[in-house]
């Protein structure tokens, strides 16, 4: 028998190494592509893991060709993956009166929603073929309300949700499961930069146990911890001059090269 495979895009830091670990704990094995190649494989290294369970394949999300090429990799050296997680994401605050925000913008997209959609390409086939799988969309509960400031994340992270609802449908009947997992606020470098109260703040090996269990049972959407799912619907059901009022003031996203008050 061989072990399960995962693949698991944004594992150098944050929410992705977590769940890298995670599964890798538990008697996986591990596709993993990156940016920068060298620097996880040696973080691989240095948590003693044999080199014949994990695989690390260079390519940016934000390119299709990449990521596709780097997924093609994949099949040709460890097989088809049982799981397939787009966990690559980015977070920059944004204001469109800014020009060189709407770069920002663009590559948010490239990354969060086009590169998700290229991420899953190269398995589709392969997983409808054989019967089982699963692709997993990392969104957020950003993806909810739309947040001062943050509109290119909120956004992606909007879109994330819709195209996993997308799939899910075209995919249906076929075996393969498509499960989207909304986090709340994890504790990671990304949130570290954070300027504003992070209610419910989830370690991120807590995430990952969590988010793999929902993935295992195959569960359609679920948001991480419970808690911000509660509080997410709240805010959706909250009309919007409360809303508004609600975040009127609140501290914003840091725009990209900025760390002051904004």
């Amino acid at each position: 028998m061989t072990s399960p495979l995962a693949f698991i895009t944004g594992a150098s830091s944050g929410i992705g190494q977590a769940l890298a670990q995670h599964y890798f704990l538990q008697g996986w094995d591990l596709a993993l592509p990156a940016r920068r190649p060298a620097e996880l494989a040696a973080w691989c290294r240095a948590q003693g893991w044999p080199e014949a369970r994990w695989r690390v394949y260079g390519a940016d999300v934000a390119h299709v060709d990449s990521i596709v090429t780097a997924g093609q990799a994949c099949l040709a050296a460890q097989g088809v993956p049982d799981v397939v997680i787009a966990n690559a994401g980015i977070s920059v605050g944004m204001d469109s009166a800014v020009l060189e925000d709407i770069d920002v913008m663009a590559r948010t997209l490239a990354v969060n929603n086009t590169g998700m959609a290229a991420t899953f390409h190269p398995f589709i086939g392969p997983m409808r073929e054989r019967g089982r799988g699963a692709l997993v969309g990392v969104a957020s509960v950003a993806a909810i309300r739309g947040l001062p400031g943050h509109g290119a994340y909120c956004a992606s992270k909007a879109g994330v949700v819709a195209y996993c609802e997308s799939l899910r449908g075209e995919l249906r009947g076929s075996g393969v499961r498509v499960v989207t997992i909304a986090p709340g606020y994890i504790d990671t470098p990304l949130t570290r930069a954070n300027r504003y109260a992070m209610p419910f703040l989830m370690p991120a090996d807590r995430f990952a146990a969590q988010a793999a269990r929902a993935i295992a049972r195959g569960v359609s959407y679920r948001v991480i911890p419970w808690q911000m799912g509660v509080v997410a619907k709240l805010l959706r059901v909250l009309p919007n001059p409360l809303f508004d009022a609600l975040l009127a003031g609140k501290p914003r996203k840091a725009r990209a090269g900025h760390t002051g008050p904004q």
